[in-house]
């Protein structure tokens, strides 16, 4: 796996830090990521997907309604968001990839509040696998690299390996939150 820290520390860009890495380089650290993502959560129970967890650091900027800024996401919102994201970053990648021009979004997430099943979890996991590992395998041969956008205007223009690799990226900065609600999760089972 590849470490995401200098990323999440602002020392690097995911553009940076996918410098040299291949098609087949981004397959195998999708596979590496839905792994481990699936080993957080391997003993979870229904009742965890919906488990709210204490999280004194909640704080999401981008929520649609200001009564969520706060809010403490379950691992149903967590692996909803997540796998959204990384699905998004695998879309877009494939759009430079082709040589195309990115315009907009290319997002489609699960409404978190219906999310209750640890069987759906792990199942929505493995379909974003499957489709990441789809839209890596649609990339032409000869992918074009030089074609570059920046998701914001402050932001670094990034190729099609380098927006894959945000996707990662963003798995990445959210694994530590799965294993937190997991270890709330049992530690809640374990007293009931």
């Amino acid at each position: 796996m590849l470490d995401f820290t200098p990323v999440h520390r602002n020392e690097m860009t995911s553009q940076e830090l996918a410098s040299g890495l291949t098609r087949e380089d981004l397959a195998r650290l999708t596979e590496e990521m839905c792994d481990l993502q699936l080993e957080a959560i391997a003993d979870a129970v229904d009742d965890d997907v919906t488990f709210v967890p204490v999280d004194p650091d909640a704080n999401d900027t981008f929520a649609a309604e200001a009564a969520d800024i706060g809010l403490s996401w379950t691992l149903g919102h967590v692996v909803v968001h997540t796998t959204a994201s990384a699905e998004e970053s695998a879309a877009l990648a494939l759009t430079l990839a082709r040589g195309l021009p990115v315009d907009g979004r290319s997002r489609s997430e699960v409404a978190w509040q219906g999310v209750r099943t640890a069987a759906y979890i792990r199942g929505r996991i493995a379909e974003s696998r499957r489709m990441r590992l789809a839209m890596l395998a649609a990339w032409p041969d000869e992918p074009h690299l030089d074609n570059v956008y920046s998701t914001a205007v402050n932001r670094p223009p990034l190729n099609a390996v380098g927006r894959f690799v945000s996707g990662l990226t963003h798995d990445d900065s959210h694994l530590g939150q799965l294993r937190k609600i997991m270890v709330q999760a049992r530690s809640r089972r374990r007293a009931a």
